[in-house]
C-alpha cells in the first residue's frame, strides 16, 4: 500500500472539492479543475475538509494508482489555491521573445519567427526579451507549454545557445582544436 496514498488531501478554506463517480472537481480562487479516475483502480471519497483515496483491489496497478491519484488531487488543490510557475531563459545573439496578445513570438535563429498560441488559463510574461515566465493553475498545462517552448531550440552544448529551463545545468563541450 502506498505511503503517499494513505495520507488524506487536506482541502483549504478557499477551495471546494466534490467527488461524483470517481470524478474529482476542485474549485478555488484561481480556477476549476476536473479529473476522472478509473473506478477499477481507486476509490475516492470527499469528507468534511479532506479527500481520501483508497485502492480498489490488491493488484499491482491498484497500488500504483493509489499514490498517483492522491498526488494528482493534491496538485490540483495546490494549483487552484496558489498556482504553478515555470521560468525559461533564452540565450544567444538575436534570440528573443515577446508576447503579442494571446501569441508568444519567439526569434530563435531560424529563418522565420515562431508564433506560438498561448492556451486558455496560461499566462506568459517576458522580461528583458530573454526571461519567459509561464504561470497558471493547471500543473500539466504549465509544464506542457514550457516543454513546447524548450523543444523549439534546446540548449546546445558548445556555445550554450537556446532555451533553457531556469536552473537547468547544461554540460558544455570543448570545440575542435586547431592543430
Amino acid at each position: 500500500m502506498s505511503r503517499i496514498g494513505k495520507l488524506p488531501v487536506v482541502i483549504p478554506a478557499k477551495v471546494k472539492a466534490t467527488v461524483v463517480n470517481n470524478t474529482v472537481v476542485i474549485e478555488g480562487p484561481k480556477g476549476r479543475l476536473e479529473q476522472s479516475f478509473n473506478p477499477a483502480h481507486v476509490k475516492i471519497r470527499a469528507e468534511a475538509n479532506t479527500v481520501k483515496v483508497e485502492p480498489a483491489g490488491n493488484s499491482r496497478i491498484c497500488g500504483a494508482m493509489h499514490g498517483t491519484a492522491r498526488s494528482i488531487i493534491a496538485g490540483m488543490v495546490l494549483g487552484v489555491e496558489k498556482g504553478y510557475e515555470k521560468k525559461l531563459e533564452i540565450n544567444g545573439v538575436g534570440f528573443k521573445a515577446a508576447v503579442n496578445g494571446k501569441v508568444l513570438n519567439l526569434a530563435l535563429g531560424y529563418s522565420h519567427d515562431i508564433n506560438m498560441p498561448i492556451p486558455e488559463g496560461i499566462n506568459v510574461k517576458v522580461d528583458n526579451n530573454t526571461f519567459v515566465t509561464i504561470s497558471g493553475f493547471d500543473k500539466h498545462m504549465v509544464g506542457q507549454v514550457a516543454a513546447t517552448i524548450y523543444q523549439y531550440y534546446p540548449v546546445e552544448p558548445y556555445k550554450g545557445k537556446g532555451v533553457r529551463i531556469a536552473g537547468q545545468h547544461v554540460r558544455r563541450k570543448e570545440g575542435k582544436k586547431a592543430g
